[in-house]
């Protein structure tokens, strides 16, 4: 059978990322302080967009219920081919402490590595890593999930969300979100981006592993066997069981030891933390009576139009046709895509007050179980467009500000047919804790046992993940702490 090229005509359906779209996801992300900032520099660039000053424009779209006039608003805009934005918006995205020290002297290297781990950098870390990952040649994609993961890192430097909720945030594939994972932890410092303590010390036992591939050290090979499989019974100091449990003298363990104490458990901790700033809610929620009233944050925020005399201009022809065309479609687009993250916002607000009204009225002891799933359902868009509007975004509450993000939480069994939040759950743990006699604090087993016999199920290392994420120490370092 015979091979010969020949050119095919194929005509099919696809969603492109296409400009307008990447500037309405943009615009959805970005908190109140931000969407200032954006707004003020397409009014410096942009000829054709200008403020409404002094008069009521006219919307594009009817303002939203319970919303009162729409912040950003066209007035005289020239009339677009009618289309469904949201649907088209919606459809393209279908497509711990440090280890305890055993004593002894330092040697160079661990002292110039010490003094290392105390210099100050004078850049932030998410700086510090963007720059690493220009040398992997990232696609759009790829930076965007590198973004969402570097912007979710904890203090420490973990990555503690669920690829799920990465992936679901971006509006990609878990493969992805797993991939530029691994890209980030490959960058500097070592350790970063892990998912926990042992994972994170571990990488930095691989590293210096790497570094003699053909030197095997048994100091190093035991302290990596201590790190993945004993690291509970650093934290209780019981050196001499851990010398009988791996079956090795004490002198062994102290070698490895001294290995361990020369790790970072924080990989983040040198760097200089962002600017401080004030936090502004970009929503806020007010009780009349027995009911809940939503609003936006609104103040300040500039209400924009199209300029009449580039309009007469673009009318008349000429040679600036064509740029002018394009400033009107740009600004256009802007205006569109801030009225639609006003909407969206309103709506996801409105859905979370419905979801977490107990949370409002009683406190975080009746906050429910809520995933990005629930709410993208009640309002009527995809996941990652209600991760996208909750993001670095804060509620003004009668209970105090709340990030958006924290009335999203996981479930616990609770009594049969209903599940407890995660943060309530939490919120027990603190209180029980705060109780507890000083002389003989509950371990993480007998806190189990006792939310247990509460009707909550759980394991103990929840406890202990739950603990940990509210800073308290363990039941040995708290009774070592009162001694």
């Amino acid at each position: 059978m015979a091979l010969e090229a020949r050119l095919l005509q194929k005509l099919q359906q696809k969603l492109v990322m296409t400009p307008q779209l990447r500037l309405a996801i943009k615009i959805l992300q970005l908190q109140r302080e931000e969407l200032d900032t954006m707004i003020e520099e397409e009014l410096a660039e942009n000829p054709v967009l200008e403020r409404a000053e002094g008069e009521t424009p006219i919307p594009e779209e009817p303002p939203m219920v319970g919303d009162g006039d729409t912040p950003v608003a066209v007035t005289d805009a020239p009339q677009q081919e009618d289309m469904n934005w949201e649907s088209y918006f919606d459809s393209y995205n279908e497509g711990t402490p440090s280890l305890p020290a055993t004593g002894g002297d330092d040697d160079d290297d661990d002292r110039q590595r010490s003094l290392e781990n105390r210099m100050v950098r004078t850049e932030s870390l998410a700086e510090h890593l963007t720059e690493q990952l220009r040398f992997h040649d990232l696609s759009e994609d790829e930076e965007r999930v590198a973004s969402v993961i570097i912007g979710n890192l904890n203090s420490s430097g973990y990555c503690e969300l669920p690829l799920e909720e990465l992936a679901a945030s971006a509006g990609v594939g878990i493969e992805l979100v797993a991939y530029v994972l691994q890209l980030i932890q490959g960058c500097d410092p070592i350790g970063i981006g892990a998912r926990d303590l042992r994972e994170c010390l571990l990488m930095q036992l691989r590293a210096q592993a790497l570094e003699e591939p053909r030197v095997e050290d048994p100091a190093l090979t035991l302290a990596t066997r201590i790190v993945h499989d004993h690291l509970d019974m650093l934290e209780s100091h019981r050196f001499d069981r851990l010398a009988k449990e791996l079956g090795v003298t004490m002198d062994e363990v102290s070698l490895a030891m001294k290995i361990i104490v020369a790790l970072e458990p924080k990989p983040a901790r040198n760097f200089v933390e962002e600017e401080v700033r004030y936090v502004i809610p970009d929503v806020h929620i007010h009780k009349l009576g027995e009911e809940y009233v939503i609003t936006l944050n609104e103040e300040g925020l500039p209400r924009l139009r199209v300029s009449q005399s580039y309009r007469r201009m673009l009318a008349e022809g000429g040679a600036a046709k064509e740029y002018l065309n394009d400033k009107l479609r740009s600004a256009a687009w802007l205006i569109k895509s801030i009225q639609q993250r006003q909407r969206t916002l309103y709506l996801v607000a409105e859905s979370i007050v419905k979801f977490q009204q107990d949370f409002l009225t009683y406190g975080v002891s009746r906050m429910h179980p809520l995933v990005l799933r629930d709410v993208a359902a009640d309002v009527g868009v995809h996941e990652s467009t209600v991760s996208r509007a909750v993001a670095n975004k804060y509620m003004a509450t009668p209970r105090g500000i709340f990030a958006m993000k924290k009335f999203f939480t996981t479930g616990l069994k609770g009594q049969p047919g209903e599940d407890v939040a995660a943060e309530s759950v939490k919120d027990k743990i603190r209180e029980m804790i705060a109780n507890e006699d000083a002389a003989h604090p509950l371990s993480d087993e007998e806190i189990a046992q006792a939310l247990s016999r509460g009707n909550v199920t759980i394991a103990r290392r929840t406890v202990a993940k739950y603990r940990e994420s509210l800073n308290i120490l363990s039941s040995a370092k708290r009774k070592h702490a009162l001694q």
